[in-house]
């Protein structure tokens, strides 16, 4: 029997333990290599070949998006499983578009993540049935559209860590752009949603399950 590859990338040592070790009951998936940040992906990718990536979003330092969009780029038919702490329907939609071959929150049931593996390692695309069904009603014709969903992926990060309690200073450090560049983002968001302050994009982003 042909083992899958896998290589497991998040921040987290408990998490990636915990990954392992539901992994190593199965017959057919082998853990093969761990990475904590973006960079430490792109290494392993250069030096050898992986049948599935798991790959936590949320890792520190870049955003998750860029991440993958450079992850697809490097390897485009790799199939990657993203899996998140955040509110599936705010996230599902982007990563899907960004080249994710599937979308699974952290506390799902282990069975689900070996199906999942499976599932896109085979060419297919992986949500939940919860998933789906919230997917299907956001691009239904005519369906209301959120304020924060007209944003370019580089504007929601910034509403996101704006939201968290970052400064823009902060902010341009963390995705490696200049002051200036975030504070028009900013500008940009603020514009967008139709709204006066960071105060107010923090509320909004609380309510609607954007940070955690």
């Amino acid at each position: 029997m042909t083992m899958l590859k896998v290589l497991i990338a998040d921040d987290h040592a408990v998490v990636r333990r915990g990954l392992k070790q539901i992994l190593e009951e199965t017959s057919d998936i082998a853990v093969r290599g761990e990475a904590t940040n973006g960079r430490e992906v792109l290494e392993q990718l250069s030096v050898q070949s992986w049948d599935v990536l798991v790959l936590d979003i949320t890792m520190p330092g870049r955003s998750g998006l860029d991440i993958l969009r450079e992850v697809k780029q490097l390897t485009p038919k790799l199939p990657v499983l993203v899996l998140s702490m955040h509110a599936e329907e705010q996230f599902a939609s982007r990563v899907l578009k960004a080249g994710a071959a599937g979308y699974l929150p952290k506390e799902s049931a282990p069975e689900e993540l070996v199906k999942a593996i499976r599932k896109v390692h085979s060419g297919g695309k992986y949500v939940s049935a919860s998933q789906a069904e919230k997917l299907l009603y956001m691009f239904e014709p005519g369906g209301d559209q959120m304020p924060h969903e007209t944003l370019s992926n580089r504007e929601y990060e910034v509403l996101r860590l704006i939201a968290s309690g970052k400064t823009v200073a902060q902010i341009a450090d963390q995705v490696n752009l200049s002051v200036k560049t975030i504070s028009t983002y900013r500008t940009r968001v603020l514009e967008k949603m139709r709204m006066q302050s960071s105060a107010e994009l923090t509320r909004y982003a609380i309510k609607n399950g954007l940070v955690e």
